[in-house]
């Protein structure tokens, strides 16, 4: 769980695992003054025939807290309930890890090897921005990352048909970036019974009514652009030809307007997002603390400049006593999708799920691969399992579940990929 951290016993778990199969493991120690406990990667290498350019397959094995309510079974178990394990990470991404370890299983003992090298990689800290994970092992194995062609990571996943209409293997090329701000509010303290005016809270509460208030416009990128035009053959009846060109639409008809922007999904992938995910005051109810903190979880659109952002939001709060701190920030990167490893997706779906529509998309959420597309790695977020909406929302929620049905999908649908980029060589 993160925090505190604490991934290397499970890194070390899972490579003792792949080395009893006989793939090549080994654990990479990243230690952070954040995780004292133990912080460390997982890498797994299967050797190709010599062609350049290795394949990645990324996951992450730190998890964000379970809470006490809401689960069948104790979160951290992983246990088998009917059809499904259920547990913090089984989406969200041990079980993306276990998904990449026996794709690459099955892979290994194949008669001919594949032609690249193949690696699994699951590192810690991403949750919490990576910089003790991914950021921290590029920085101290370089050469697992320089020379490597491309990526597949967490992200984009299928989407199943509905009455009748095509599924949607939706493969993230870029996504938004976190601009997490810390809003900070100084004030009087004293005893609760005072009543006096100008505490921290009352001036925090002031900004972050003010902040609420902000609008945040539409705003169609190229990426977005892209993204709907991949999306038009799924779009509602007569609603094609505005998806195909969302800018003009969106600006010149506000009946379609009105109606996309309705979908929160589809409006946030045409503005900034902002919510205040954190309150942080006094401990007691007759005490006045003279600090209130807030943090915002702020999403942009790629192009997005949080300190610019953090900058709107001070002028916009208008208080000398409350500051806008940034806590975390990352530019917004994208992959090319004109590419072998996404001709290989199409070539995976059209075996596995004949009439699916493989889109790429921008995603909602980030991960890290925007980490090695900075080091000109082709990124993309996708993993073959059937999630349907119910699915999607336990992630970071109770009852987060993973369907054998979809372990077994996501490995075959694994397999299948790096099969059809084989190909390519």
């Amino acid at each position: 769980m993160n925090p505190p951290g604490n991934e290397a016993p499970l890194a070390r778990f899972l490579a003792d695992w792949a080395l009893a199969q006989g793939l090549e493991a080994e654990v990479v120690e990243l230690p952070d003054p954040r995780a004292p406990r133990g912080r460390a990667a997982l890498v797994v290498r299967v050797r190709g025939r010599g062609t350049p350019g290795a394949v990645i397959l990324l996951s992450h094995l730190d998890v964000v807290p379970a809470g006490d309510e809401g689960w069948e079974a104790p979160p951290f178990a992983g246990t088998r309930v009917g059809e499904a394990v259920v547990g913090r990470g089984a989406l969200d991404a041990k079980g993306v890890t276990v998904t990449h370890l026996i794709a690459a299983l099955r892979l290994a003992v194949r008669e001919r090897p594949l032609a690249r090298d193949l690696l699994v990689i699951a590192v810690p800290d991403e949750e919490k921005g990576g910089l003790g994970g991914a950021a921290a092992l590029i920085e101290k194995r370089p050469d697992l990352v320089d020379g490597a062609r491309y990526l597949l990571g967490e992200g984009g996943s299928i989407s199943p048909g509905i009455t009748g209409r095509r599924s949607l293997w939706a493969v993230g090329f870029t996504e938004k970036s976190p601009c997490w701000l810390d809003v900070r509010a100084k004030g009087l303290s004293g005893h609760g019974a005072s009543g006096q005016r100008g505490t921290a809270v009352q001036r925090l509460l002031r900004a972050l009514g003010r902040i609420q208030d902000l609008p945040f416009p539409v705003r169609v990128v190229p990426e977005v652009a892209r993204t709907f035009r991949s999306l038009a053959p799924l779009a509602p009846e007569g609603d094609e030809g505005h998806w195909i060109d969302l800018r003009r639409s969106l600006s010149e008809d506000p009946d379609f307007r009105e109606r996309f922007l309705a979908e929160p999904g589809q409006a946030a992938r045409v503005r900034d997002t902002l919510a205040i995910t954190r309150l942080r005051s006094g401990d007691g109810y007759n005490r006045l603390t003279d600090e209130a903190v807030a943090g915002l979880d702020l999403r942009l659109l790629p192009g997005g400049d949080c300190a610019a952002t953090a900058a709107r939001l001070r002028e916009a709060i208008d208080d000398p006593a409350v500051t806008v701190e940034v806590h975390l920030a990352f530019e917004s990167r994208s992959s090319p999708v004109e590419t072998a490893l996404m001709a290989a997706i199409e070539g995976a779906a059209r075996k596995l799920d004949p009439g699916a529509l493989v889109a790429p998309s921008l995603q909602l959420g980030w991960s890290d691969a925007h980490w090695f597309r900075a080091r000109g790695v082709v990124a993309y977020g996708f993993v073959p399992r059937r999630l349907r909406p119910i699915d999607l929302r336990s992630i970071h929620g109770p009852g987060e579940r993973l369907t054998i049905d979809n372990l077994v999908l996501g490995i075959e649908g694994t397999v299948s990929i790096l099969e059809e980029l084989d190909r390519d060589r």
